[in-house]
């Protein structure tokens, strides 16, 4: 029995309560590894962290590099074959980048981003209303914020020529933040006009005054740190509304 308000939820066994988690790498649980130069899956990742404090099971079908166009697929079979009772819903960083490198190589043609604004509020609409009519509850998530400075110089990687062009085609480095939090406007007001929970997990990072100490160094990737505090903000919205669903500490 899968419902979409708490009631229904309450009367389930909190043991056969199914979570699926649909997203890009920040939901993989993917970092920046100094030491090693490359990227590599946080074991303490904000899922697994959930997973070992929620009662019920988590799936995570994040993978790296996904865009909602992407990951919609894939999150709809899971959803039909799953019929999870919650699906977070990730999504919005890679569906704002560009391509950077062909930025860099061509700064004046006309470069769009993955997914664009109304595509993406598109595809967002229609899978929650998807997920609805399977009766299943949606929960939105904001965009972590990024550290543009960081940002521009990971993906320029530090060849001033690249960062030239780059900044000829941008006009502003301030502007790669803009244009993510365009993204995640998009999210928020999908929530606001379909009535679907959201967790602001980007409200959870500005609330620190050096919001960028909760990111890796590529200026976009949360860290170690970044993944408990989106962990501790899914844990206060489970504790608000479904606190039952809580493992007892």
């Amino acid at each position: 029995m899968n419902g979409l308000n708490r009631e229904s939820i309450q009367a389930q066994s909190t043991e056969s309560i199914r979570y699926l988690v649909s997203g890009d790498s920040i939901s993989k649980g993917v970092v920046y590894d100094e030491a090693r130069s490359r990227y590599v899956i946080l074991k303490d990742n904000y899922v697994s962290l959930l997973q070992g404090s929620l009662k019920g099971a988590v799936h995570n079908t994040a993978r790296f590099g996904n865009t909602l166009l992407k990951g919609v697929g894939s999150l709809k079979r899971d959803a039909l074959r799953e019929r999870p009772n919650f699906v977070l819903i990730e999504y919005g960083g890679n569906d704002c980048d560009f391509n950077w490198d062909e930025i860099a190589l061509d700064p004046e043609a006309d470069h769009k981003p993955k997914t664009g604004f109304d595509e993406f509020k598109t595809m967002l609409t229609e899978s929650i209303d998807y997920l609805k009519s399977l009766q299943i509850t949606p929960v939105l998530m904001t965009l972590p914020p990024l550290n543009a400075e960081s940002y521009f110089k990971w993906v320029s990687k530090n060849d001033p020529q690249a960062e030239r062009n780059i900044l000829r085609w941008l006009g502003s480095v301030t502007k790669i933040y803009w244009w993510q939090e365009r993204y995640n406007s998009t999210i928020l007001k999908v929530s606001e006009k379909t009535g679907t929970r959201l967790i602001d997990v980007r409200g959870a990072f500005l609330e620190h005054p050096d919001f960028t100490t909760f990111l890796c160094s590529d200026g976009i990737h949360p860290n170690k740190e970044g993944h408990r505090l989106i962990c501790d903000k899914v844990l206060d919205f489970v504790r608000t509304d479904y606190g039952h669903l809580l493992q007892e500490r």
